[in-house]
């Protein structure tokens, strides 16, 4: 059974940090590009960053460039997004996903994402 289970998230106030979660189980691990995704109330799914821990890709969605990092523990299973000099528009809830193969550019359509994580909340207030 494929499962990708967030935590880490949480109530910040404005300029501080979280480390969220992606702990994976159920498909071979380096064979799949790992991304988080953020929602708000009556907004659609934007992407934010993703990772193919095999070939060394990571990107990130201009509006986190520089304050977020993301990263993979391969032996873990599990993908990292530390969340630095938070704002109170990073306020969402945030998803985990993945699709198969690895990739040097980053696709966040939403339905080529196969797998998804039930998300995790982050609040900043200001």
């Amino acid at each position: 059974e494929v499962q990708l289970v967030e935590s880490g998230g949480g109530l910040v106030q404005a300029g501080g940090s979280l480390r969220l979660s992606c702990k994976v189980s159920g498909f071979t691990f380096d064979d799949y590009q790992i991304g988080w995704f953020r929602q708000t109330p009556g907004k659609e799914r934007e992407g934010v960053s993703c990772i193919s821990s095999s070939i060394g890709s990571t990107h990130y969605t201009d509006s986190v460039k520089g304050r977020f990092a993301i990263s993979s523990d391969n032996a873990k299973n599990t993908v990292y997004l530390q969340m630095d000099s938070l704002k109170p528009e990073d306020t969402a809830v945030y998803y985990c996903a993945a699709r198969r193969g690895q990739y040097y550019y980053s696709n966040y359509v939403i339905y080529e994402w196969t797998y998804w994580g039930q998300g995790t909340q982050v609040t900043v207030s200001s």
